[in-house]
């Protein structure tokens, strides 16, 4: 069974969250230099990723509000 888009979303949004936590952890327990700045680069992306998603999501959700107000207001003008 597919999930809902908005479940995918944010799962998905969560889960880049997860993984930034765990990159910035292993940044904390590295003892070389460059195992943490790929950590602490990591940890950039995932933050990004899940920032893009949550834009995305406010998007899709304005969207369709937006659509919604649309109908009503063709609804209203119909009558």
């Amino acid at each position: 069974m597919v999930e809902p888009v908005a479940a995918r979303q944010l799962k998905d949004r969560n889960l880049y969250r997860q993984r930034a936590e765990e990159a910035r952890s292993e940044a904390s327990e590295a003892t070389l230099d460059n195992v943490r700045d790929r950590c602490l680069r990591a940890e950039a992306a995932w933050i990004a990723m899940a920032d893009r998603a949550e834009r995305a999501e406010k998007r899709r959700a304005d969207d369709l509000e937006a659509k919604e107000a649309a109908k009503l207001s063709e609804a209203t003008l119909a009558r």
